[in-house]
């Protein structure tokens, strides 16, 4: 019976061993979108919402989770400068993250919401919130952000110490408020997409080899609580993460020539 209870633990460590990191692809992202650079789903709809950075047009797209576009809308009042996120609120409308910043030259920054009426249009026109990032701060570059509470936490892309931005969810122009600096241990600590769960209990951040998983935070503190680093079995350039059930995430990378163009399930463990 001993040597019986030993075997069944060695099988289950086993299992567990091969099952971490796992990413299941559930499709292959449509050819026409090359730089998948977010990913979102919303309330009351079966789509992966997702968006182009740069040197690409303004359209938002609603892909199914096999990677067939479903859903192509035009926003027509805002260019597409550099989109880098998606995050929505309980209402089920969308914000873009226009916030991209590779040469960290750029000074104002925006932020587009696309009402819920709106997604089953072929072509809206944004609202739009601007900001600026703090007195006596550097000009950065953002790639993502959620809603908590009703304000953006909007997080610079760096090799160490990271920022985390807080905007107001209104309409006008905002100077940032800094909410946080942050330095993940270990290398490659780029974040390139964040979301936090439907409860506001767990957020994840992502890189192209791992995420993070923050939890038993204070408020918007968030890094007062549990960080578990989560690895991947590959290291494609990650650009979406969203939560599809409070212990599972979708994750979207960009296409590199034979790697890459995939809608990943991923259990958080």
């Amino acid at each position: 019976m001993i040597h019986l209870k030993r075997l069944i633990l060695i099988m289950l460590i086993a299992v567990s061993c091969q099952s971490a990191g796992q990413l299941k692809i559930e499709g292959s992202i449509n050819n026409a979108l090359e730089e998948a650079s977010a990913a979102e789903f919303i309330p009351q709809s079966d789509l992966i919402w997702t968006i182009e950075d740069s040197g690409n047009d303004s359209d938002l797209f609603g892909l199914d989770a096999s990677g067939k576009i479903v859903k192509k809308m035009a926003i027509t009042n805002a260019s597409n400068i550099d989109w880098e996120d998606l995050t929505s609120d309980k209402q089920g409308n969308l914000y873009i993250g226009d916030f991209g910043n590779n040469n960290e030259k750029r000074k104002h920054f925006r932020i587009l919401k696309i009402n819920h009426d709106d997604l089953d249009r072929e072509t809206a026109e944004a609202e739009i919130i601007d900001f600026t990032v703090p007195k006596k701060k550097y000009s950065k570059d953002f790639e993502a952000f959620f809603l908590y509470k009703d304000a953006f936490y909007i997080f610079s892309k760096e090799t160490k110490k990271f920022i985390i931005l807080k905007v107001p969810n209104s309409p006008g122009k905002h100077e940032a408020v800094l909410n946080h600096e942050f330095n993940l241990n270990g290398k490659h600590n780029k974040i390139t997409s964040a979301d936090i769960s439907d409860d506001g209990k767990t957020i994840v951040l992502l890189n192209h080899d791992k995420l993070w998983k923050l939890s038993n935070f204070n408020d918007d503190d968030f890094f007062s609580g549990v960080i578990e680093e989560l690895q991947f079995n590959n290291n494609t350039q990650k650009e979406g993460v969203c939560f599809k059930t409070s212990s599972e995430v979708y994750i979207t990378d960009e296409r590199n020539g034979d790697e890459g163009g995939n809608i990943y399930s991923f259990v958080l463990n």
